[in-house]
């Protein structure tokens, strides 16, 4: 451990701080390493013993002795709460219960019943008719007058509260109300709305046959001289001069155009077939004439003699090998070239006519 190692960024410390800061270390040497050391030494062995020694124990020894230990208590507890309340339940309660339900039922058929039908025939039915006929006496001459003057009272509070009011109010306020509108309303539209009225129309009648109609007349008789004296003469002359234009300058123009278009067509045609005839007569003609009396005899007599060569070559090969091994001297079929597409060899396969370029073309 490096006591006097500095981390970067402590130049700019004091003495104070070094003074303090080598305590510090010697006492985190001291006495902090051996305790973590010390710890270190202690989860080790920790780790040991819970792997080599509690492990196992807990597999084999410990859980299976709590296994039986559940098993017993959860017997015991079974034998203390349990069955003996299922016990009570299926051999006491249940017989029981069953006892007294037979008990109930014959004593309901033997006495309940009987007893029913006895107080339903000799008793409640007497006294509900009983009852029923004082309702109906009761209903007819005490409940319905009452009913009556019940009603009488709600009606007139009714009609006190909710009606007469509003009706009083219409009969002596809305309709007075009402009426002194409508005739102030007739007097303003006769006496006010009317006049004015016949005012603003006469008004609108005099301004249009004074002044709208006579403005418009100015105005469509303007219109019609500028057209009559300005528009349609001016018109007539653009009219006229395009027409003149048209007749006597770009018709004219368009026509020599297309006459000239034709005839450089032509002058272009022949200048093409001159410079075609002048190449065939300096070039074309020389070159087929060299092609035919020249380059054909001369590629002729190269073909046969080199024909003459390879089978002279052929020849002596096939003597040197009938003398060297004997047999007969026939040239093997490997070395024999052929055509393409046929079986006959280079030297059997006939010559073809020769076609000049000119015949080609």
């Amino acid at each position: 451990m490096e006591l006097d190692k500095r981390h970067p960024g402590d130049g700019g410390e004091g003495c104070l701080v070094g003074v303090v800061r080598v305590p510090v270390k010697i006492v985190a040497l001291i006495v902090v390493l051996p305790v973590r050391v010390v710890w270190d030494l202690l989860v080790a062995l920790a780790q040991a013993v819970r792997r080599h020694v509690l492990g196992p124990f807990s597999v084999y020894v410990l859980q299976p002795v709590l296994r039986g230990i559940g098993r017993v208590l959860t017997v015991l507890l079974k034998l203390v709460f349990v069955w003996p309340w299922v016990g009570l339940w299926r051999y006491v309660l249940v017989p029981v219960g069953q006892g007294l339900a037979w008990v109930w039922r014959g004593l309901y058929d033997q006495a309940l019943a009987p007893a029913r039908r006895f107080l339903t025939a000799h008793v409640l039915l007497p006294l509900g008719e009983a009852l029923a006929w004082l309702g109906r006496g009761g209903m007819r001459h005490l409940l319905a007058p009452l009913a009556k003057g019940v009603t009488w009272i709600g009606w007139a509070l009714g009609m006190t509260l909710f009606v007469w009011p509003w009706v009083a109010l219409w009969r002596h306020v809305l309709t007075p109300v009402g009426r002194g509108a409508v005739w102030l309303a007739a007097t303003v539209y006769r006496y006010v709305l009317t006049p004015v009225g016949d005012g603003l129309v006469r008004l609108a009648a005099a301004v249009f046959r004074y002044l709208l109609r006579p403005v418009g007349l100015g105005l469509a008789r303007l219109v019609g001289a500028l057209y009559r004296y300005l528009l349609r003469p001016v018109g007539l002359g653009i009219a006229w001069l395009a027409a003149a234009l048209h007749r006597y300058l770009l018709a004219p123009l368009g026509q020599v155009l297309v006459w000239a278009w034709h005839v450089a067509g032509r002058i272009v045609r022949a200048v093409w077939r001159g410079i075609r005839l002048v190449g065939w007569v300096l070039v074309g003609w020389p070159a087929a004439q060299v092609y035919r009396h020249v380059l054909t005899p001369v590629g002729h007599v190269v073909r046969d003699v080199w024909r003459t060569v390879r089978n002279t070559v052929r020849e002596v090969r096939a003597e040197v090998r009938k003398a060297l091994f004997g047999g007969t001297a026939r040239e093997p079929a490997r070395s024999r070239a052929r055509t393409l597409g046929s079986t006959t060899a280079v030297g059997d396969t006939p010559s073809a006519p020769e076609i000049s370029w000119r015949k080609r073309g």
